[in-house]
């Protein structure tokens, strides 16, 4: 998880209706963000043929929703990258998340001194990679810390073409983190996340980790607005 600090500016035309921004300590974050999907299935109980493990990169944002039982905080995905055709279109089906596909290929490891773990996918001719390493034990992250901040989002947002919005709940038990000093992004970010973006992400990111991870149930969305 690469954490780059930016303007809000940037972020209010993908702002789903009916959500505000999200910041920590006033700073207004998105996260570059590698991981992978393992025994992957639909509804909680059916597998998918050929589709139940791959990568996804994704760029993602924070907001916030005043509901009935107090504010939701979530994650709105500007762009999600996958190494399956199938896998894109059944999630912009079921959620109208903005997935493209590419190739994609990884690299994970940990030893005595850390983990390590990277995320590549091609466009065009060229590979574009994002990397962290971190050492020593993985710990919870401390209360009200910017770790935290980042991994206890527990609702996804989307936008939808007609304006409205599709609210999603997400539950995963508290990740364990690695902190790491060594991170960062390489490629040209432009062509998939536009010149803005890509500005962002050329400098060295403002925090950065490697997630545990864990089980992870995404239920059903409903629409909100």
């Amino acid at each position: 998880m690469l954490n780059y600090a930016v303007d809000p500016a940037l972020l209010r035309d993908y702002v789903p209706r009916g959500t505000e921004l999200d910041s920590f300590r006033g700073k207004t974050y998105v996260s570059l963000v590698g991981f992978q999907f393992l025994r992957t299935k639909l509804f909680g109980y059916l597998p998918l043929p050929f589709h139940s493990n791959f990568d996804e990169v994704n760029l993602r944002f924070y907001v916030r929703r005043r509901a009935d039982d107090g504010d939701r905080r979530g994650v709105v995905f500007i762009r999600e990258i996958v190494p399956k055709r199938a896998v894109a279109w059944l999630a912009r089906l079921a959620y109208g998340e903005n997935y493209i596909r590419y190739p994609m290929r990884h690299r994970v490891s940990a030893d005595g001194a850390g983990k390590f773990a990277e995320y590549e996918w091609r466009v065009g001719g060229s590979w574009a990679k994002l990397h962290a390493a971190g050492e020593s034990d993985p710990v919870l992250p401390r209360e009200n810390s910017l770790e935290q901040f980042i991994t206890e989002h527990y609702w996804g947002y989307a936008g939808q073409r007609d304006g409205g919005t599709i609210e999603y709940h997400v539950t995963h038990p508290q990740w364990r983190v690695w902190q790491s000093a060594r991170a960062g992004f390489v490629g040209d970010a432009a062509e998939i996340y536009g010149n803005a973006f890509a500005e962002a992400l050329r400098r060295p990111p403002d925090s950065a980790f490697i997630a545990e991870g864990s089980p992870v149930v995404v239920f059903r969305g409903r629409r909100i607005a």
